[in-house]
């Protein structure tokens, strides 16, 4: 007679143990979260603002309506207080806003009553509008002055091939000059041209042009390039070399460069025949300090 004799778990091995233990983790059930996890994960409750809301914006108070900051969906300061957002208030409880509260009245000022800020401001409360997305306020100033001259001013510009690329240029220019002789200014050459043909005592230009006047390849001829340091040109449009002068010496202080200009001439280059080019050529002084 045979017997078999049971064994019983405690006296199993410690391989079978082990392999019993890593079969189990194989298919171990994920754990119930504790309810500190549970609270965890759960999302954080909406924030919940006045009907009068208090603004600290970089140091500056203010206080408006809740409806007020909401008065356009689309608008960064409507997202900021929808709820769905966290702001951080101030030690006396003030909703933090981190940006210059210079020009945070007159952003206010519209989203009340759509009043608009005095000329003077109205360049530094467009870039602040950008900042919030309000897009209705950009929309008033951009039809406004400045704005609406500069858009005027920007649409010609856009006529003129490489026009940034040629200020950073000559400001490029200007420094490494003034730099190498260790100068208070620096001088440079700029030829500023309406027209792309020469002009000679030989020609009558008719209407102001003289494209139309020669064939495309009898105009290869007249390609050339003048000895000066940056040329702008050529264009079509009203606006002639002297509104371009403007453009670039307003653009250039702009960036807090000063700059001084003077015709000196024209390039005189000989061309073929009896042609020669008549491009003016102006000399740019910048003072650095």
């Amino acid at each position: 007679m045979v017997v078999v004799t049971g064994q019983s778990k405690a006296s199993a091995t410690p391989d079978d143990a082990m392999s019993s233990s890593d079969a189990e983790d194989d298919f171990q059930e994920p754990a119930t979260p504790t309810a500190t996890q549970a609270g965890q994960a759960l999302p954080l409750l909406p924030q919940q603002f006045p009907e009068v809301v208090p603004l600290n914006v970089g140091g500056m108070f203010f206080t408006t309506r809740l409806s007020t900051l909401r008065r356009y969906e689309d608008t960064m300061l409507a997202a900021m207080f929808s709820g769905r957002h966290y702001i951080p208030t101030d030690a006396e409880g003030r909703y933090f806003i981190d940006r210059d509260g210079t020009y945070f009245g007159d952003v206010l000022n519209f989203l009340r009553s759509g009043d608009l800020p005095p000329r003077e401001r109205v360049r530094s409360v467009y870039k602040e509008a950008q900042y919030y997305s309000i897009g209705p306020l950009l929309d008033n100033l951009e039809d406004i002055q400045p704005l609406k001259g500069e858009k005027v001013r920007q649409a010609f510009l856009g006529l003129m091939p490489y026009y940034k690329d040629h200020l950073e240029r000559i400001i490029e220019i200007a420094k490494l000059r003034a730099m190498q002789r260790k100068a208070r200014f620096a001088k440079l050459k700029v030829c500023v041209f309406k027209e792309e043909m020469p002009i000679t005592p030989y020609e009558c230009p008719h209407f102001n042009s003289l494209r139309f006047e020669r064939s495309e390849s009898e105009a290869k001829l007249f390609e050339h390039h003048c000895e000066v340091d940056v040329s702008f040109g050529p264009w079509e449009a009203v606006a002639d070399v002297y509104d371009l002068l403007h453009c670039i010496v307003s653009d250039l202080s702009a960036r807090g460069i000063t700059v001084e200009h003077q015709c000196i001439g024209v390039c005189d280059k000989h061309l073929i025949n009896h042609y020669y080019c008549k491009r003016p050529i102006y000399e740019f002084k910048i003072t650095w300090w």
